[in-house]
């Protein structure tokens, strides 16, 4: 898809009736302590000083951030970007907290998807929304439970927020992958003449489509992380800089990836009409070449067709002359003409 507005985007839980209901957790000196507690309790954890807390709620509408942004003072201008859909990726500082709009990519029968998800990002409190169920919340909870380089209770939320950035990251990745194996498809599919140009089409327009919607939202991860990275923001600490720098380093390498893969299927439109067009040149030379060979015994027989006496005329011998000067030339022409690959 090229937009997360345009083709592809997800299916929004409200219209089937299947919201799921917020998903929270609060941990207490590193150690979990409890979870799917009500939202309403979030500023009561919050007032201790040992508690870090997450809540995710899935396509909410302003209502449904009403608790959360009183629980957490957030600005409405960034709660309603949290509703909004189809936000930019990028990252806004508030005073206290952030916001962050990132998506998830995912690539089935060759298409694209792309998943919004929202944060908020305080201190000690991390809050993700998601649009709809396309991004997998329980594979994020399996990595910040199965991850022991970060100790929670030192680090905060940002280190809930850094385990959110790489699995986003890791998947722009495995998309960008993608997109390089079927490039190398379509690329084998150009030089393969029992391919039908309309497929080679179909799935060169595809690719390049998908190619720029993950580039438009890649490239922003970037800046999203560079911004984490800075000191100033005293929301990232110095134990999880390392991890971020990481992160950092691999949307540099998304962003080259989609820059080159750009440049590939460019050169393989390029290729392709080249290639159409020498085929079609082939075809030219073929066509004129027999054109010309079947042009000298329409000449000859025209001649000798002609309602005037002349050397021949009405006679055996003037049959047998003409029939061999249409097969003596027209041999000549086929030679001359095989010996310069023109058939």
């Amino acid at each position: 898809m090229a937009h997360p507005s345009e083709a592809g985007a997800e299916q929004s839980p409200r219209d089937r009736d299947e919201v799921p209901p917020p998903r929270t957790r609060v941990w207490r000196g590193g150690t979990l302590e409890k979870h799917d507690f009500p939202v309403a309790q979030v500023s009561d954890y919050l007032e201790e000083d040992d508690t870090v807390v997450w809540v995710d709620l899935c396509a909410p509408q302003s209502a449904d951030l009403r608790v959360i942004g009183d629980e957490l003072g957030l600005d409405p201008v960034a709660v309603e970007d949290a509703v909004s859909r189809h936000e930019r990726a990028k990252i806004d500082r508030y005073e206290g907290y952030a916001f962050l709009n990132v998506y998830v990519p995912r690539i089935e029968d060759g298409e694209l998807t792309l998943y919004e998800v929202s944060a908020f990002l305080a201190e000690r409190a991390l809050v993700t929304v998601r649009q709809g169920p396309g991004f997998d919340i329980d594979a994020l909870i399996k990595r910040w439970d199965e991850s022991p380089d970060v100790d929670i209770a030192s680090a905060g939320a940002g280190y809930l927020l850094y385990g959110l950035l790489d699995m986003v990251v890791d998947l722009q990745l495995e998309a960008v992958q993608a997109l390089d194996d079927e490039a190398d498809e379509v690329e084998s599919m150009i030089f393969d003449e029992a391919f039908e140009v309309r497929e080679i089409q179909r799935r060169s327009f595809r690719l390049r489509k998908n190619l720029v919607a993950l580039r438009r939202v890649a490239l922003p991860m970037r800046e999203v992380v560079n911004t984490l990275l800075r000191r100033d923001l005293r929301m990232i600490t110095p134990a999880l800089a390392p991890y971020l720098q990481d992160v950092y380093d691999h949307t540099l390498r998304v962003g080259e990836w989609t820059d080159s893969l750009r440049d590939l299927v460019a050169n393989l439109l390029d290729t392709r009409i080249a290639l159409q067009g020498n085929r079609m040149n082939e075809v030219m030379k073929k066509v004129t070449s027999w054109a010309a060979i079947i042009a000298v015994p329409t000449a000859v027989t025209g001649f000798y067709g002609q309602n005037v006496p002349y050397p021949g005329f009405s006679t055996h011998s003037g049959f047998i002359v003409s029939s061999i000067i249409i097969v003596v030339c027209s041999v000549a022409l086929y030679a001359v003409f095989k010996s310069r690959d023109w058939l």
